[in-house]
């Protein structure tokens, strides 16, 4: 007589033979028009590490699940956002720049386009930290 049990299941198998829910999303995502954002007060935003003349908008959307800040890209470059840490009291947002290398001809604007990030948890009463920075990345060729 053979007898079998359920025991022996694989961890990664969820209920009903499924595989588990991914974990929420996190780090870039589609920011929402402006008028479907709630701003974040300006109290509760430490933008101390942004170059003087940064904009220092926040908004949250999604219930509170993502940040939208106002990024600053020019010629060339390209703007996103990512979370470099979520605590208790914190959530601390990178700016990053890209601007391809080596350098090539470029218009001489500024643009301010909105980016977003996701959040494990609500934003709540923490504090958006944001912060800039600057990467070169390499320049991709047009194709053939």
């Amino acid at each position: 007589m053979a007898v079998t049990a359920c025991a022996d299941q694989s961890p990664d198998v969820g209920f009903g033979g499924e595989p588990p829910a991914p974990p929420a999303q996190q780090g870039p995502v589609e920011p929402k028009p402006e008028q479907e954002r709630q701003a974040v007060p300006p109290d509760a935003v430490d933008a101390s590490k942004l170059p003087e003349s940064y904009p220092t908008d926040v908004w949250t959307q999604d219930n509170g699940k993502a940040v939208v800040a106002t990024g600053q890209e020019g010629g060339c470059s390209k703007v996103h956002a990512e979370v470099a840490e979520q605590n208790d009291q914190q959530v601390r947002i990178v700016l990053v720049d890209e601007t391809p290398e080596p350098a090539g001809a470029c218009t001489m604007d500024l643009r301010y386009p909105p980016v977003a990030v996701a959040l494990d948890e609500e934003l709540g009463d923490r504090t958006v930290v944001l912060e800039q920075r600057d990467v070169k990345v390499p320049r991709e060729e047009p194709p053939n």
